[in-house]
């Protein structure tokens, strides 16, 4: 009964993409609802209307933060799933119904960055927020890879490499941005910037592996076992 309800395989592709677009389509656009148009009771002139709309700034910041990380969430999961994956089971599509659960709570996240942006508990809930959501979508891409229920294409080892520091790297720097920002607010926010830079550069991963490869060669030596091979 356990391996029917986990590993069974009745679930067509097209169900999950169709789910998967409807929920990021909805939740991108719904964090933009947070941004609203000043109130004012009288008329007012050009410089005090900019007064009203230079409030909205972090809220701003925090919409195109938050866009373009789903934007990589969803990105990522379309390889994972739709790319990686031949075939579907009910154990990926378990582990997708928590992934989406924590991406529908993205506008709450998000909103609590944007509204009390100096206080450092937005900081800690969106950072925190960030790792859930790494450290689910890196679960699902391992069992997409190395699971025995699943059927993958011919993957390179340095394609899957790729994968995974694009996964992990931004949960590292959440993970630093938490404690920094009790120190400073700007640094955190601006590693949560990094993170999306990281994730939207081609260059962004050719860079760490050349620095995973040149701190592996100084502390190891050369790479005799071919951890870095393609």
């Amino acid at each position: 009964i356990l391996y029917f309800l986990c590993y069974n395989n009745d679930m067509k592709h097209t169900r999950l993409d169709q789910l998967s677009d409807g929920i990021f389509a909805i939740v991108m656009t719904i964090i933009v609802f947070e941004i609203k148009v000043p109130v004012v009771w009288e008329p007012i002139g050009n410089m005090e209307l900019w007064f009203e709309i230079k409030k909205l700034l972090p809220l701003f910041l925090s919409y195109i933060l938050s866009f373009a990380l789903l934007f990589t969430y969803w990105r990522a999961h379309h390889f994972f799933v739709s790319i990686y994956a031949k075939n579907i089971d009910s154990m990926l599509t378990n582990i997708n119904a928590l992934f989406f659960m924590l991406i529908s709570l993205v506008p709450f996240s998000a909103g609590i960055l944007g509204e009390f942006s100096r206080n450092e508990l937005s900081i800690v809930i969106f950072g925190i927020h960030i790792i859930l959501i790494g450290l689910t979508l890196y679960w699902m891409r391992r069992y997409v890879l190395y699971s025995p229920h699943i059927q993958n294409p011919e993957i390179s080892r340095r394609e899957i490499r790729g994968s995974t520091v694009r996964t992990l790297v931004p949960v590292f720097f959440a993970l630093v941005a938490i404690p920094i920002a009790f120190f400073s607010i700007e640094l955190s926010l601006i590693l949560f910037t990094l993170i999306v830079i990281f994730n939207l550069s081609s260059y962004g991963t050719r860079l760490f592996e050349n620095i995973l490869k040149t701190s592996h060669r100084i502390l190891f030596g050369a790479d005799i076992k071919g951890h870095f091979a393609d």
